[in-house]
């Protein structure tokens, strides 16, 4: 049994950055699957204290915020390498990281994707129509920026994968799911690029529950 145990819950973009960053390192984990109550648990906040996922337990080893976990299995287990080494590319691949945590998940893909997929799938919600609009403009601003820094390139810092691509396949694949999102990114560089990375091994194996895959 493998000694690497990822706690969330299945469908969030979080926790499948990380599922990612294993699958491309091809090692063997436990999927601990939680349901959205169970994050606010006694048990799990024990795990993450401000129960969010994801956490990991690497034998007696326990971590959460999905870029550390990232880095710390980048460093515990360094082929292939996910982070570049020159000043540059190491800037880059932090500043795209930062606009998907600081910009697109919380003022875009919390809000529309929330409203179209999660909620009225798992809660029973109606989408909130005004806070998915008043969404729309930070949404082009983030695909606009992304965009240029993507540029021609393979991926976000050239031609080699890294935590920035890790971090935002997830995020742009379920906001691809909207009609919103769709519309966003058609013709844009990021649809290319999203292609490509859904044909990787692992995208194909983190999916997301069929439940939230059928309703986009």
């Amino acid at each position: 049994m493998s000694d690497i145990v990822v706690y969330g819950i299945p469908g969030s973009p979080y926790v499948r950055s990380v599922q990612l960053g294993l699958e491309e390192k091809g090692l063997t984990y436990r999927m601990e699957a939680l349901g959205p109550g169970a994050i606010r648990g006694d048990d799990h906040k024990k795990r993450h204290p401000f129960a969010r996922v994801p956490a990991i337990d690497h034998g007696d080893y326990r971590l959460y915020e999905t870029q550390a976990i990232l880095r710390y299995l980048d460093a515990a287990f360094p082929e292939p390498a996910l982070q570049p080494t020159d000043a540059r590319s190491i800037g880059r691949m932090n500043q795209i990281i930062g606009i998907n945590d600081w910009y697109f998940f919380p003022k875009v893909a919390a809000v529309i994707v929330f409203n179209r997929i999660v909620g009225p799938v798992l809660m029973g919600l109606t989408p909130n129509e005004t806070a998915i609009a008043d969404a729309l403009p930070m949404a082009r601003i983030c695909v606009g920026e992304l965009d240029r820094l993507l540029g021609e390139q393979q991926f976000f810092v050239g031609e080699r994968l890294t935590i920035a691509d890790l971090m935002l396949a997830p995020q742009l694949d379920f906001f691809q799911a909207t009609n919103e999102g769709r519309g966003i990114l058609q013709g844009t560089r990021l649809a290319d690029w999203l292609v490509r990375i859904n044909r990787r091994p692992s995208m194909q194996r983190t999916q997301r529950p069929e439940n939230l895959r059928a309703a986009a």
